[in-house]
């Protein structure tokens, strides 16, 4: 199937306005009648010519590129609010959501409108820092492809519903219609204390219904493992700033891998050499293609992504395991057995960490920090990290009952299966049998679209909340600005649709 791509929301739809846009680009005749009727090369004075074109080129590509900029009329305040006064920014501290990450921030607000963020210097987690994805968050605030307002989806198009009541109303009959067919909640890794008591009320007024957290980049290999080796399905806090030796077998956990913003604080703490700290922490990297993480380590080796699991295994046999090394290059088996010494040499000060996700993989690391004497030292399990906390199977599981019947209806929150999900093609047919289906997320995404109702949630520097990113580790999230669009916290429709009369 060939591809298409487009510019802008307006070339794909094909608005009036873009056609508009897009006819008599140049507005005027390029005024070349100056030139001779040669060819540039043949005239008598190609050169003079050749500027004259050039700069006449110039001035009309000048002028297509300019836009008119429509009036605005300054007026005063009749009674201005206190905290404003225009020019100067006020900044609030709240949270970045998104995708069950959870960044304590600080955004700049400048009339009324954020235009900045930055870490909270405050956060015991983060210290102050941010991600590129937080940085970038505040354009999400203005995106013109944001719904609106609530639609219903009728043959694929979305019909606006005037108010919250009469949306609720639609929910509540099609809810009375299934029979008491189970609902289901599927949303991304949630974070919020709040929010998970919300769910639970939400769960227990709607006997058979259940709650399944999807993460699209999983973790659900080291969880799984986790609980194999440990009883716990939970991911520790890994303290790389108290490691002497650093083993990293393609977690790249200076760009992607999990906390990575609190691990790169801690890793520049390793590598900065002062009179406390008079070496440097020792860094070795095995991965398939380069990352951030690979690009700072001191050794890097490369290898096969399907030889993730062998070097995994040949690590912990050079470390004294019950394991048979398997076959590697030569080149890959002198960096192993090198990275093996030094972790040996600095039991109690050493960490190894893993991005595979196959739990395999994964209870190979767990026995190889046990080796090292890392639990206790540079793995902490008292405050266990909690942004990620979905299985894969059990999405796999959900869209077999959907496909067999047993799911009366699905409400999502900002997740996108059909957009991330591998077998997106089976989930798509899935989804199409249902009741009910109800998309919370802020645009019609490739999933929402598909649904038959979408109550968008506001953006998160539009809305109240909280987040627990760690067990014990708390922080608040606050509006820097009133709803732009007619949205409903998440949250507010999960209490109406409980039978509640309170608000989020």
């Amino acid at each position: 199937m060939k591809k298409k791509y487009w510019q802008s929301f307006g070339e794909r739809n094909d608005s009036e306005g873009f056609q508009q846009s897009t006819q008599h680009e140049f507005r005027e005749e390029l005024p070349l009648e100056g030139l001779d009727g040669k060819g540039l090369l043949d005239a008598k004075t190609p050169r003079r010519d050749f500027l004259k074109y050039l700069g006449f080129s110039t001035a009309a590509a000048t002028l297509a590129a300019s836009c008119e900029i429509p009036v605005k009329k300054v007026i005063s305040y009749v009674n201005k609010p206190e905290e404003i006064a225009p020019g100067v920014a006020n900044y609030y501290a709240s949270t970045y959501i998104s995708g069950g990450d959870a960044v304590s921030i600080v955004a700049k607000v400048r009339d009324g409108r954020p235009i900045k963020i930055e870490g909270n210097e405050l956060s015991s987690i983060t210290r102050g820092g941010t991600s590129a994805r937080v940085q970038a968050s505040v354009l999400d605030l203005y995106d013109t492809a944001r719904l609106r307002f609530p639609v219903q989806m009728l043959n694929g198009v979305p019909e606006e519903v005037s108010t919250f009541e009469a949306f609720d109303k639609l929910v509540a009959t099609a809810m009375s219609e299934l029979g008491g067919a189970p609902l289901v909640l599927l949303t991304s890794t949630i974070t919020s204390p709040t929010t998970r008591q919300l769910i639970g009320e939400f769960l227990a007024k709607n006997p058979g219904s259940k709650h399944i957290q999807y993460d699209a980049d999983s973790y659900s290999g080291l969880l799984l493992a986790n609980e194999a080796s440990y009883g716990k399905k939970a991911i520790p806090s890994y303290h790389f700033e108290r490691a002497k030796v650093i083993v990293s077998l393609g977690a790249d956990f200076l760009g992607t891998w999990l906390s990575h913003i609190e691990y790169a604080r801690q890793y520049a703490q390793g590598r900065k050499i002062d009179e406390k700290n008079p070496e440097m922490s020792k860094h070795y990297q095995f991965e398939s293609m380069l990352s951030l993480t690979g690009a700072n380590a001191d050794d890097r080796y490369t290898h096969r992504p399907s030889e993730a699991g062998a070097v995994a295994v040949a690590l912990l046999a050079e470390l004294g395991g019950s394991v048979t090394a398997p076959s590697l290059s030569p080149k890959l088996k002198e960096g192993i057995s090198k990275a093996a010494k030094d972790l040996l040499a600095n039991k109690g000060n050493a960490l190894v960490v893993s991005g595979s996700n196959n739990p395999h993989v994964q209870v190979i690391v767990n026995a190889i920090n046990e080796a090292i004497g890392a639990n206790g030292a540079t793995i902490d399990w008292s405050a266990p990290l909690q942004t990620r906390q979905g299985i894969d199977a059990d999405l796999v599981s959900l869209v077999s009952d959907m496909e067999g019947g047993k799911v009366g209806g699905l409400l999502l929150y900002g997740v996108n299966p059909v957009y991330t999900y591998p077998d997106a093609d089976k989930f798509k047919a899935a989804l199409g049998k249902l009741k009910l289906s109800v998309s919370f997320n802020d645009r019609l995404d490739e999933t929402s679209e598909l649904c038959k109702y979408v109550i968008p949630a506001p953006h998160f520097l539009e809305s109240w909340g909280d987040a627990e990113p760690k067990a014990g580790y708390f922080s608040m999230m606050q509006p820097t600005i009133a709803p732009l669009f007619k949205t409903r916290p998440f949250e507010d429709s999960v209490l109406k649709w409980s039978g509640s009369s309170s608000t989020y």
